[in-house]
């Protein structure tokens, strides 16, 4: 079975805390071929980790690690490693991942009213600038 995982089904099998959902969501990854997980479910994952349980951003990037070693996911891995960059250094991991992607499509610089993510890909070498 080749499947996408929904971000509920990861945070589910991560965090075990459905009695339910969380070893049927553990089990079914198991059993899966290739589980495709798109930027998207990383981007929903980090900011419900942070946002509703409160965790590090180096807790988080570490689950996003451990989460992506499994020989059966598919990723973006670039797009990946770049938003693990930005939120190991202090930011937020979907500023990372955007910019990376609009790089990938053609795009020079990353456009944003917040200062603090300008401030941050700019130290990473990814052009960026504050639209002001």
């Amino acid at each position: 079975m080749k499947i996408t995982a929904d971000t509920n089904v990861l945070l589910r099998s991560v965090l075990q805390d459905d009695p339910l959902q969380g070893p049927l969501a553990t089990k079914t990854l198991s059993q899966a071929d290739l589980i495709a997980i798109p930027l998207p479910v990383l981007c929903e994952y980090v900011w419900v980790l942070q946002s509703t349980y409160k965790e590090s951003a180096s807790v988080v990037a570490d689950s996003i690690e451990r989460l992506l070693s499994g020989p059966n996911i598919a990723v973006n891995k670039p797009a990946v490693e770049a938003g693990l960059a930005t939120l190991r250094a202090g930011g937020d991991f979907a500023n990372g991942v955007v910019a990376h992607e609009g790089q990938w499509l053609g795009a020079e610089t990353f456009l944003t009213f917040d200062a603090k993510a300008v401030a941050l890909l700019n130290s990473q070498g990814i052009p960026s600038r504050l639209l002001s």
